[in-house]
């Protein structure tokens, strides 16, 4: 048997995946991470982007979209707290291809400092949504 660890995926509103996984990939602050069990204990920031989880005896990787949160790992157990997490399956392109056509009108209609940092955070997080839907639509 692989060795695994207990991951928990969170956001504001729920969990959205508890279980055991050989691996979990995310987007870091520095970079991609992967996370194997027995890994250092370890707390960082963590992007907008896809996190992915490699589960024992199951082929397909389980995949959230995370908007921004906080990687937590010790040992035997890995967190992510997400600002928002949402399945793969329930990315929808129409909606992330229309928040990111707000945030571009929102950054080229900017009144100030305020705005133009709300609407580059909107546009990186709708940014990171597409990609993980094209990436999800080339694996499978």
């Amino acid at each position: 048997m692989a060795m695994t660890v207990h991951v928990d995926v969170v956001s504001a509103e729920e969990q959205v995946f508890s279980g055991l996984a050989e691996i979990v990939s995310l987007p870091g602050e520095a970079g991609e991470l992967g996370i194997l069990p027995g890994h250092t204990p370890l707390l960082t920031r963590i992007k907008p982007g896809m996190v992915r989880i490699k589960r024992p005896n199951q082929e397909q990787e389980d995949i959230f979209f995370v908007a921004g949160g906080l990687l937590e790992v010790q040992p035997g157990l890995v967190t992510v707290l997400a600002d928002t997490a949402i399945r793969g399956k329930d990315l929808d392109e129409a909606k992330a291809m229309e928040a990111k056509r707000r945030a571009e009108e929102a950054l080229a209609n900017r009144t100030g400092d305020l705005d133009l940092a709300q609407a580059q955070a909107e546009l990186g997080e709708s940014i990171a949504q597409l990609a993980a839907i094209n990436r999800m639509r080339g694996k499978y």
